[in-house]
């Protein structure tokens, strides 16, 4: 029998748990878990409820003992720019708060006049964008500074999932780039960009990169779900666990957009993009989950539509609102770069307040709501890949979907439009995927992390989305 392997994915809008069994030369996945996540109200903050999530992940690991697989290995990825704050006893002293709370509102005004705009960028990679991690440490040094003083680490939340369950703190890589305060392409700190903005040294753990094995489960927690395993080092960030679905020959080649609750489209490269261009169009370096980094634009993603579907349509499934919104009959478009949809009280009412103050047909309907965000988003899809293009130099003729939206087909369809090449759907799965070959090549299984990314790409066939010459 084939050993088993845990993948654990949390995703911001839910987590999921799922089995992976290297088997007649393919990567096999059976979800054996599924939860809801999402931000809370907690002291004047928006955040993550870590109590919720930490009883979410045991529970699925105890199903793991239930249904009698039990892994040889455990990973975990989620999304990134978010942690917690530990004293030198190992206790939380900060509650998680989202990258979604408004607390880093305009916070860069400050942060430039200590580093400039350009300098910052030349030296992390990273787009200027106000849920950064650096900001969040901003507003955090502004509004309760005390818990900085008293803090002995900062902790990404796949790290702090990572120590609870065996009691050793590690800051990974990948979850490390997107903080703004590493150097670019690196794994390591800037401590003299950290210095300069006059965040505690001491809170920034060692990084280290992606592979191996972190530790094995504490007892206390073997107990609770029945059996023991090791823990292994996966690239933390959801989105670079993501891309390693994608075959390695890919690198500067082949792009992709992994799509999800954020959508994030880009490459690897054999180097970061650090020039004008690149940040002034938005561009982000972050570190891959193997040795390439990934040349990334961020949109605001599935989260308009997940919103949408909550209030509007609850009994709907994704899928028939898709349905419902290709049968919708509204042209109105939106920016979803906008900041008006990064956290409002009603993402339905404030799609149709865009509508109304660009002139444009206000949506009513959940299907016509879902049309307009979808088609906007298939719109800023094809914007940016023709951005990359430009930026690259090169010429791409397919566009991989990859994550939980590649089963949006209509979207699926639009973006092929949008950017008048076929579009690869699939896999869905691609983090829980990517996380398993990290850990299959840390146990073994893989002679190299390219043998397992060859395998994963191989594991799964693409539905395959032709430009029909309609339009968006």
């Amino acid at each position: 029998m084939e050993p088993y392997f845990l993948a654990v994915d949390f995703g911001a809008s839910g987590g999921r748990h799922i089995i992976a069994e290297h088997r007649d030369g393919r990567i096999v996945l059976q979800e054996i878990y599924r939860f809801e996540n999402g931000p809370v109200r907690r002291g004047g903050f928006l955040c993550w409820d870590l109590d919720y999530l930490t009883e979410q992940l045991i529970i699925g690991m105890r199903r793991c003992s239930e249904l009698g697989l039990f892994p040889v290995s455990v990973g975990i990825d989620a999304w990134g720019l978010d942690f917690v704050l530990l004293d030198e006893s190992g206790a939380r002293i900060s509650p998680a708060v989202s990258h979604r709370d408004p607390r880093t509102a305009g916070i860069y005004q400050g942060i430039f006049e200590r580093v400039p705009e350009a300098e910052l960028y030349a030296r992390t990679g990273i787009q200027m964008a106000e849920f950064n991690t650096l900001c969040q440490l901003e507003a955090l040094s502004q509004s309760c500074p005390e818990q900085l003083c008293r803090a002995d680490a900062m902790v990404m939340l796949p790290d702090y999932f990572n120590y609870l369950l065996t009691g050793k703190l590690c800051q990974e890589y990948s979850n490390a780039s997107v903080t703004q305060l590493t150097k670019a392409g690196e794994a390591r700190w800037d401590t003299g960009l950290i210095k300069r903005l006059g965040y505690p040294e001491r809170i920034f753990l060692p990084i280290r990169r992606a592979g191996g094995v972190l530790g094995r489960l504490k007892e206390e927690i073997a107990e609770r779900i029945g059996f023991s395993c090791e823990v292994a080092l996966v690239p933390g960030h959801d989105t670079a666990s993501a891309f390693l679905s994608l075959p390695p020959e890919g690198a500067g080649k082949l792009p992709a957009i992994s799509s999800g609750t954020w959508s994030l489209m880009g490459m690897e490269t054999e180097a970061p993009v650090l020039t004008e261009q690149a940040r002034v169009s938005g561009f982000t370096n972050e570190a891959g989950g193997g040795e390439k980094p990934l040349l990334l634009k961020n949109s605001l993603g599935l989260w308009m539509i997940q919103n949408i579907r909550k209030e509007a349509a609850p009994g709907d499934s994704f899928g028939a609102l898709c349905r419902k919104a290709e049968d919708a009959r509204i042209d109105s478009m939106v920016d979803c770069q906008s900041q008006v949809f990064l956290a409002p009280s009603s993402m339905s009412g404030a799609v149709r307040d865009y509508c109304r103050k660009a002139g444009e047909q206000v949506p009513e309907t959940a299907g016509e709501l879902a049309r307009v965000v979808y088609r906007s988003l298939a719109a800023s899809y094809g914007a940016i890949f023709r951005q990359m293009q430009e930026l690259t130099g090169r010429e791409f003729r397919r566009l991989q979907i990859i994550g939980g939206g590649s089963k949006a087909d209509y979207l699926n369809r639009l973006t092929a439009e949008a950017a008048g090449i076929p579009v690869f759907a699939g896999p869905a799965e691609a983090a829980a995927l990517g996380n398993a070959v990290v850990q299959m090549t840390a146990m073994g299984v893989f002679s190299s992390l390219d043998e397992g990314r060859r395998c994963a790409a191989g594991s799964n066939g693409a539905r395959v989305f032709e430009p029909d010459g309609r339009g968006v």
